[in-house]
Order: structure tokens, then C-alpha cells, then sequence
């Protein structure tokens, strides 16, 4: 339109200066104020306005939702509610948390908008708007004059002068390039989107392991019960058995546990049966890949208590949205097919050589609509597929797969039942099926029993024949040489029986524990309960006279102790004065602590026991161990202190033992350097302990120290009962007597030794303070001992106080400065 107008800045007039002609302008009305107020555009601006037009339907629809509330100044794009097209807008004012005042900046109009409808734009979109705000000049608006007919008037003439300007602009130059290129734009995009489409957004693999969820699980087995209720009947007839004590009763409860057992076998079999049809072990691997899977792409899995409801509307979700996701791909598909129609009969117009007779009124008829149907479709795919889920989509998918997790945990767990009584049932027929027809015998333990009568009589016989011999004073050297090699023979013997002996009695104790437990009580003679009760230690085949003892006396004026060989084996037989009351605590001790030992035997670190026996002539107990003379610690640091190196492996080792007690609540009450034994100086072992006693009466023992250094924890000292911390304390200061073993260690004023003035690798003198602090429950604990990186990585100190040269072992020999005590330590005498 040709007019004179002003134009405003900032809503004010702006006045031409004087005798200045106003000009006359071509502007393009875009939105009307009031009669004499309006926006609009230099007709020059008009290709800008269709760039502006064409970005922003290539932008806008892939384009990030506007986060929170829009920013004042900034430009966003805005989806316009009477063409759903795309314009540049900005904040003028928030009506609601949700919905807000915009201005498009273009056209000047306003229009409350929701937030979803409002998307990010980017810097290169950050300009301003190209309409201007303008004012007929000359004019102005009665104050009582209703305007709004008139505005309306004016906003329809103007809208009809926009239509019409805009079917001029259409028809500039390049605009069917501009709009052939922005649709090929758009095609070439979901191209790439259909090819890289998540299969899953519509949660295929859910739904896949949904079906197999439910159609495939496994239920509980129909023998599955019948073996369970069995199973249980079968365990308290056999506890009824083990707690009868009467031989009146006894044959009774056998004849109902074999009867009961026989059912027992065949529910088994019948179980075994049922699950070998079955592919277990597949279904364990499909749920744990599916486990897996799902967790990946939609965990982490919450418990709820989620019907199987949640899976209805999972699916009809599903279907719903695949509905009418796939009509919205036929549709983009027809059109596009209709648009390859179209060129395909354009390429048949131009194509001069062509036959086939076509107008042009046939070629152009409908291309626009084509075009636009066909952008519309793409546009509308596009954003289906780009469109992330909301949150009501997520919640129906996160109850799908909860309840899907949920259900497989749970036939995870009924899978790991059935293969673990599958297994339990194996083992029960291997083991039981033998005797299902016959019955245990003790008779081949009873025949080792007479055996090692025999043999010991035998023995005495040789011993009584060697004696006479000795008595008559000149006697043959060669005979009697040839009876102690056969008296030795038959020690070697008796022992080898009672290893026999030890080895039945084990097996015997198997069958005892898992399957007849009537045994003991059967046959009284065979002493299974009192072998069974000292974990396999007390034995009534050895006696202290079947040995060729070496007696100790100097050495232990507290007990007997002698030492002796057998099979090549040195042995230490310690006698301990018991009544009926302490000999059953000491077999209990005993027990405990072989128990700990076999765990891992060897690499417990636990100097192991092998018997215990009675002597029938005296109220004394014996404990029989391996004999390591010269491996005390005591000893070896005497005569050649371990180098750096070999201590590191024996105190490693004892760590080793302390933490094998400990597992078993075991406190052991009596660490100290006579008790432990570096064996070959690359292995520590930790000594038994006195049966007899508990640990707070062995850890306040007097020889409970390392030359000065006391090893007794604070709290023993000050009264209170001995805990695996106070081992801990005995312990550490181990590690210092070795380290130092000259320096008379002060001590602080609550019983533990002061370091402060020793030179020590700070890492281990930081591990010996944990060690040897007062507080018991600051304390390391061994299992936390073992696992510190700096454990026993100790370095030489710089400086040993009061060090001197350890004689050598020849030296001692020769200037026969034996004391009691240094006589023990070369024996590897445990003086507890």
C-alpha cells in the first residue's frame, strides 16, 4: 500500500523534523493495532521473510523444547495456531507456569502459546525482527470512538492485501526450487532416520521378553512337592534316630526311616526324571541374556508390586502407538509415491520424443497440493519419530519391564531350587542306593581294633624278651640288635594300623552323619560318638608305652613330655593332669581347634595335632604333635635371626594361623616367641595352645613375653576377658621385638610399649601402632591385616640400638651354656 506513515520507535511517535517531505513507501501490512496503527514490512524485506519461512520449517520441528520459563529478549520459534506453521518469536509476558504471552517479531501479531509450542533456535536465528511498527500521519482517534468495527474492517482489508502480496511473493523467482529443495531436505533426513530407527522405541525387545516370560516359564514341578514333603519326613525320622538312646526303641524308628527312606529314593527318581525332560539349563541362559539386556536399555530395575495388568496395558500402549505410527508412514508413502507419479509424467512432457500425449493442464494440475501433502506427511513422520517418549509413555514401559525383571528374578530363583535338589537327589541314590538292600558293617573297624591288640601284644612280649635278655648281663649284641629292629617294626606297625583305624572311623562317621545315625548306638564297642565328638582325635588304640619315649623332665617340670619317632616322623607327646570335667573341655578345645586346622590343613598355618589318648595308669591326657626341634622362633633368632625376607614369610604365616583361629572365634591366648615356628625359616606356624585352660588363664601365663617386651594385652592385664584383638596385640609386638630385639622398649602409662623413639619404616610403624593400641576395638583385625598393602613390606631399620652378633650355633654347643630355657627353645618346645 502507498501512504504516508510515521514510523514508531518503541510505541512512540517519532515526528519528521520540519521541512522535511515525508516519503512515500511500499510496506506490506502483517497485523493491525488500531484504525490508525499497524505492522509491517518494506516490500524489499519480502524474499528475507521466505528465507526466515524456509529455515524455520527445516529448524524448528527437530528442534529442542524451550526449557523452563523463556528469556526476555530472546528469539525462540513458535508454532502459529492458525497455519501450524513456524515464526520467529519473543517473550512479551508469562500468563501461566505453562502458558505464554509471545510476539512474533516479523509481524508484530501476539498470541499465547503453550511451552511445547515453543522451540529453541539457533545463534545464527538470534537477529531482530524484520517488521517495523508504523502510524498514518495526520491522523488520530476520537477519544469516545468505538474503533472496533472499524479495526476489524481494517485488519480484513489489510489481511486481503497480505494474502494477495504473498500470492505475488510466491511467485517470485526460485520459489518452486526453494520448495522442491526444502522437501528434498526433508525426505533425505528420513531416509536416514528410517534406516537408523531404533526398533526398540516402541519397546520390541520388552515385548519380546514378555511372551517369552510368560509363554515358557517354568512352573513349579508336580514331584517337586512329593519330594520336598518326603524330604522332611526323611530328616526327623532321622534326628528321632540320632536323639534315641534306647535299644528297645531303636529297631522301630530304623524299620520307619528305611520305609520312609525307600519312598524318599523313589520320589528322586521320579524327580530326576521329570527334570531331565526339561531344558533347565537353556531357560537358565535365556533368562540371564534377557536379564542383562533389559537392564541395559531400561534399568535399573525397582520392585513393585506390579500386576500382570501392567503387561494389558503395556501392549495396547504398544499397539496403539505402532497404529498409528505405520498409518503415518503409508501416508508419507502414498504421497511421495503420488510425487514420483508427477515427475514421472513431467519427465514423459518434456521428453519431445516421447509418445505418450499429455497437456499441460495435466502436468501442472494439483502439483502444489502434491508438494505440500507430501511435506506435510514427511514433516508429520519426522517429528513421530524423533518425538521423545513423555512421561506417561515411560511410566507404562518402566511398569512393563519391572514387572518383567520381577517375574524372571523369581524363576531365576525357582530354576536354582529345582537344580540344586536336582543335584541333592543325584547325590542322595549314589550315596543311599547301596543301601537300600544291606546295611553299614563296623566289623572291618572292629578287625583293626583286634589287629592292634594283637600287634601291642606282640610288642609287649619283645619288649618283656628284650629286658630278660638285657638282664642277664653278657647277652648276644647281635640278637639283641635284631629284636629292637623288630620291636621297632612293630611300633611302625601298631601306628600304621591306627592311621587304618582313624581312616575307618572317618568313613564311619560319614555314614554316621548323613545316613544312619542309629550306628553308635548299635554297636556301643566301636566307640563311634566319642571319635565323632573329638572331631577324629581321641583314640583308646595308643598308649604313652607303645612309644620308644625320650624323656623330657628338664625340660617341662609342669607335665610330662616326651618326644619320640615314628615312621620317620618325630613326635612330641604332651601330658596334660585331667579329671572328668577338664578332660571333657580339653577334648572340646582340642576339637574346636582341629576343626580350624582342617579347613585348609597345610596352608592354615596351624601347627596341626595328631591325637589325643589317655594313660590308663594315670589321670593324664596326652596331645600328640609334630616335633620341630630348633624352629622355634626363640630359637632361630638366638643362634641366625631370620633376614629380612625370611621373616616377612613367617610372620605372613602366622597371620595366616591367628585369622584361621579367629574364624572360628577361637582366641588363642598364647603367641609368644616359643610358640611360633619359623619351619625351614620360610614357614610360620603358630603352636597349640594348653586345652586345659581358657585364653584369659593362658594369656596372663608368665611366659608371655618377648625377653622384656610384655606381650599381654591392656585389657587382660587390667582384668578383662581375652578377645581376638588381644592376639592382635601379642602380635604387633612381635613385629617389634623382631625388628628390635636389643632395644628395651619403654612403656606408656597405659601398658602399651612406646615407639616413638624407634627408627622404622613410617608406613610400618603407622600398620604396628594399629596393632598395638590400647583401645581393643581400635585395633586391626587380622582378615584387615592381611588385606593392607603395606602388610609385612617392611624395610630395614636404620638404626638397631644395642645390637650385637648372635654366636653361633657351635659356639653355644661348646661353651655348654645351656639353661632350661634356651635347652627348650632348641627343641621347639611349646613351654605353655
Amino acid at each position: 500500500m502507498h501512504m504516508h506513515v510515521f514510523k514508531m520507535d518503541d510505541g512512540k511517535e517519532v515526528n519528521p523534523p520540519e521541512g522535511i517531505v515525508l516519503k512515500v513507501e511500499d510496506v506490506m501490512g502483517s497485523h493491525i493495532e488500531d484504525p490508525i496503527t499497524f505492522w509491517g514490512q518494506p516490500i524489499e524485506l519480502i524474499e528475507d521473510l521466505l528465507k526466515i519461512s524456509t529455515a524455520l520449517t527445516e529448524i524448528c520441528p527437530f528442534a529442542a523444547k524451550v526449557f523452563g520459563d523463556p528469556a526476555p529478549g530472546k528469539i525462540y520459534g513458535g508454532l502459529y495456531s492458525e497455519d501450524q506453521c513456524w515464526y520467529r518469536c519473543n517473550l512479551k509476558k508469562m500468563i501461566t507456569n505453562e502458558k505464554c504471552l509471545m510476539t512474533y517479531v516479523d509481524y508484530g501479531n501476539s498470541e499465547t502459546l503453550k511451552k511445547s509450542c515453543i522451540v529453541e533456535l539457533p545463534e545464527d536465528m538470534q537477529y531482530p525482527g524484520l517488521a517495523s511498527r508504523f502510524k498514518l500521519w495526520g491522523l488520530q482517534i476520537p477519544h469516545n470512538q468505538d474503533v472496533t468495527p472499524f479495526d476489524q474492517k481494517i485488519e480484513e482489508k489489510l489481511k486481503q492485501h497480505q494474502e494477495t502480496e504473498l500470492k505475488l511473493a510466491d511467485d517470485l523467482n526460485h520459489a518452486v526450487e526453494t520448495k522442491i529443495k526444502s522437501l528434498t531436505n526433508k525426505v533425505e533426513k528420513l531416509r536416514r532416520v528410517r534406516c537408523e530407527f531404533n526398533e526398540n522405541h516402541f519397546g520390541d525387545d520388552l515385548s519380546e521378553a514378555v511372551k517369552v516370560i510368560t509363554e515358557a516359564c517354568l512352573c513349579m514341578l508336580h514331584s517337586m512337592k512329593k519330594l520336598e514333603d518326603t524330604w522332611n519326613e526323611y530328616n526327623c525320622a532321622q534326628e528321632t534316630l540320632q536323639a534315641c538312646n534306647s535299644m528297645d526303641d531303636v529297631h522301630i524308628l530304623i524299620d520307619k526311616r528305611n520305609e520312609v527312606r525307600s519312598s524318599l529314593y523313589a520320589a528322586a527318581d521320579e524327580f530326576i526324571s521329570e527334570v531331565e525332560k526339561l531344558p533347565i539349563e537353556d531357560r537358565v541362559n535365556v533368562l540371564k541374556s534377557l536379564a542383562s539386556s533389559l537392564d541395559a536399555a531400561y534399568g535399573p530395575y525397582e520392585v513393585e508390586h506390579n500386576s500382570n495388568e501392567m503387561f494389558d496395558q503395556f501392549f495396547e500402549w504398544r499397539d496403539n502407538k505402532l497404529q498409528e505410527f505405520n498409518n503415518i508412514k503409508q501416508r508419507t508413502d502414498s504421497s511421495l509415491q503420488l510425487l514420483s507419479e508427477w515427475f514421472s509424467k513431467t519427465m514423459k512432457f518434456f521428453d519431445l520424443n516421447s509418445s505418450a500425449s499429455l497437456t499441460s493442464t495435466e502436468v501442472i494440475n494439483d502439483v502444489d497440493a502434491v508438494l505440500d501433502q507430501a511435506e506435510q506427511d514427511v514433516c508429520k513422520e519426522l517429528e513421530i519419530s524423533t518425538t521423545q517418549k513423555d512421561d506417561a509413555d515411560i511410566k507404562i514401559i518402566c511398569s512393563a519391564f519391572n514387572k518383567a525383571m520381577q517375574m524372571i528374578i523369581k524363576e531365576q530363583d525357582l530354576l536354582l531350587v529345582i537344580q540344586n535338589k536336582y543335584e541333592a537327589s543325584i547325590q542322595f541314590k549314589e550315596q543311599v542306593g547301596q543301601w537300600l538292600n544291606s546295611y553299614p558293617s563296623v566289623e572291618d573297624l572292629l578287625s583293626i581294633k583286634r589287629s592292634v591288640k594283637n600287634l601291642k601284644a606282640q610288642l609287649r612280649w619283645k619288649l618283656v624278651e628284650k629286658n630278660n635278655l638285657e638282664d642277664l648281663g653278657s647277652y648276644d649284641q647281635v640278637k639283641v640288635q635284631e629284636m629292637k629292629e623288630e620291636i621297632c617294626r612293630l611300633r611302625d606297625d601298631i601306628y600304621e594300623e591306627i592311621c587304618r583305624e582313624q581312616r575307618e572311623y572317618e568313613r564311619l562317621g560319614d555314614i554316621v552323619q548323613n545316613w544312619f545315625p542309629e550306628l553308635p548306638l548299635l554297636y556301643p564297642e566301636a566307640a563311634i560318638r566319642t571319635y565323632m565328638q573329638s572331631a577324629g582325635l581321641l583314640t583308646d588304640s595308643l598308649e604313652r608305652d607303645l612309644f620308644d619315649p625320650e624323656p623330657m623332665k628338664e625340660l617341662s617340670s609342669k607335665r610330662p613330655l616326651v618326644c619320640s619317632e615314628i615312621k620317620s616322623q618325630k613326635i612330641l607327646l604332651k601330658g596334660y593332669s585331667v579329671d572328668t570335667a577338664t578332660e571333657a573341655q580339653m577334648i572340646e578345645r582340642a576339637a574346636q581347634y582341629h576343626r580350624a586346622w582342617s579347613v585348609l590343613k597345610e596352608e592354615s598355618g596351624l601347627l596341626p595335632i595328631l591325637y589325643l589318648f589317655a594313660c590308663k595308669s594315670e589321670p593324664v591326657t596326652y596331645v600328640m604333635v609334630p616335633f620341630y626341634p630348633g624352629w622355634c622362633l626363640k630359637t632361630v633368632q638366638a643362634i641366625k635371626p631370620l633376614i629380612l625376607e625370611e621373616l616377612c614369610k613367617v610372620m605372613q604365616g602366622v597371620a595366616v594361623g591367628l585369622h584361621t583361629l579367629h574364624n572360628l572365634n577361637i582366641i588363642h591366648g598364647a603367641l609368644h616367641p616359643h610358640n611360633i615356628f619359623a619351619v625351614n625359616r620360610e614357614r610360620g606356624v603358630v603352636g597349640d595352645f594348653d586345652f586345659t585352660k581358657t585364653a584369659d588363664q593362658r594369656n596372663i601365663a608368665s611366659w608371655m613375653v618377648a625377653d622384656k617386651l610384655e606381650l599381654v594385652a591392656p585389657e587382660v592385664r587390667n582384668g578383662q576377658p581375652a578377645v581376638p584383638a588381644s592376639d592382635v596385640f601379642a602380635y604387633g609386638c612381635l613385629l617389634l621385638w623382631l625388628n628390635f630385639p636389643k632395644n628395651n622398649l619403654k612403656t606408656n602409662s597405659d601398658g602399651t610399649p612406646d615407639v616413638s623413639e624407634l627408627s622404622i619404616d613410617p608406613k610400618m610403624l603407622s600398620l604396628v601402632s594399629r596393632m598395638i593400641c590400647f583401645n581393643p576395638d581400635d585395633r586391626l583385625r587380622v582378615d584387615q591385616l592381611l588385606e593392607e598393602d603395606d602388610f609385612l613390606k617392611m624395610k630395614k631399620p636404620d638404626i638397631i640400638q644395642e645390637g650385637t652378633k648372635a654366636p653361633a650355633p657351635d659356639e653355644i654347643i661348646m661353651n655348654n651354656v645351656f639353661t632350661n630355657e634356651t635347652k627348650s627353645d632348641l627343641l621347639g618346645v611349646d613351654s605353655t
